[in-house]
């Protein structure tokens, strides 16, 4: 049985440890799991503890899961390298989050690129599984890859309707990608974490944020942001769940086979399930409270908008390429993935 761990001092941590360590004696590998999600959210319930439950049900609990949710382990940028120091086993880190250290897999956030949660999830698993992302990841070892659904704009005063409507306004933004999109349509960017996000808006220390609908329902800022914009194909996040190189080199052969069971494209699917339907409700529960939804006709290839959309994803291509990074050739397979594998 999966236990949450909601402990955040390191001491208490260790004691919790010991003492989930000796409820379950049959088990034979305790596995850390970290994330930044609360406890309560969808991505927790329905994504992470279900994976938790069928890795210790398939391996008849000699695998023991510990959920740490809510950065009890590390914050939301440190998620990643929390596995690859052994902090934690397995974690769910945003690549964004790490400036310039998965450039290639950021390819998919770009304008275009995907329409939703499934094509994204497709799409950049699909490029880990071709080989053409893998480089990146060689510090730990990936189980899936996943992406939310399209990015929007969620404003605390001001409605969007055309680029200019954007200008001065600062804006939370989850990565550098989304950055350089932003300040081609005049807003000013603000990073931070998505959890972050509330408490800046409440304090007025940012005018809006860029999150899809799943964030806006996962981290309340429904509650925050009355005006909503809609461009359609605007961005989108890729996560990644990963394991420790190290805790799965120690297993035995039949449980690293439950491991690689629960790996691949099949939970990437079960993933972007969660996010499309948490989408669903994001936008209704908007609806209900009786905001304004702003949708731009043609999404990012809407004449007003797209200029500055995919000026933003020439210079960034050029960037990598220009670093010796194939990025053009990168970018030209997921548009293929997304309008033939993916669709």
């Amino acid at each position: 049985m999966i236990k949450i761990i909601k402990h955040a001092a390191v001491t208490a941590v260790a004691a919790s440890v010991i003492v989930c360590a000796q409820a379950n004696a049959s088990a034979e590998y305790t596995l850390r799991f970290s994330h930044f999600f609360p406890e309560v959210s969808d991505p927790s319930k329905n994504l992470f503890n279900k994976w938790a439950e069928a890795v210790e049900a398939e391996s008849n609990g000699r695998i023991d899961v510990q959920m740490y949710p809510s950065s009890t382990l590390a914050k939301p940028p440190a998620q990643y390298d929390a596995v690859k120091n052994s902090i934690a086993d397995v974690s769910v880190s945003v690549q964004g989050y790490s400036a310039n250290r998965f450039p290639l897999t950021q390819i998919v956030e770009l304008p275009g690129v995907s329409q939703n949660a499934a094509q994204g999830s497709c799409v950049v698993q699909s490029l880990y599984e071709e080989g053409l992302i893998a480089d990146e990841y060689s510090q730990t070892k990936p189980l899936f890859l996943f992406t939310h659904g399209p990015g929007g704009l969620h404003t605390t005063n001001k409605e969007i309707k055309v680029p200019q409507d954007l200008e001065g306004l600062r804006i939370r933004r989850p990565t550098a990608v989304v950055a350089k999109l932003l300040e081609g349509l005049g807003a000013q960017p603000v990073g931070m974490p998505a959890p972050d996000a509330y408490q800046s808006a409440q304090r007025g220390v940012i005018d809006g944020v860029s999150l899809p609908w799943e964030g806006q329902y996962t981290f309340r800022l429904n509650e925050l942001t009355p005006y909503h914009t809609e461009v359609g194909g605007l961005y989108t996040l890729a996560f990644i769940m990963t394991i420790n190189q190290s805790f799965y080199n120690r297993l035995p052969d039949d449980l690293k086979k439950v491991i690689d069971h629960n790996s691949g494209m099949e939970w990437s699917k079960k993933a972007a399930t969660v996010f499309d339907d948490l989408d669903a409700k994001g936008r209704a529960q908007a609806i209900e409270m009786g905001h304004r939804i702003t949708v731009i006709e043609d999404g990012a290839e809407n004449p007003l908008w797209k200029p500055v959309l995919y000026q933003a994803t020439e210079e960034y291509l050029d960037e990598l390429q220009k670093k010796g990074l194939p990025s053009y050739k990168v970018y030209a397979r997921a548009v293929e993935l997304s309008k033939t594998v993916c669709q």
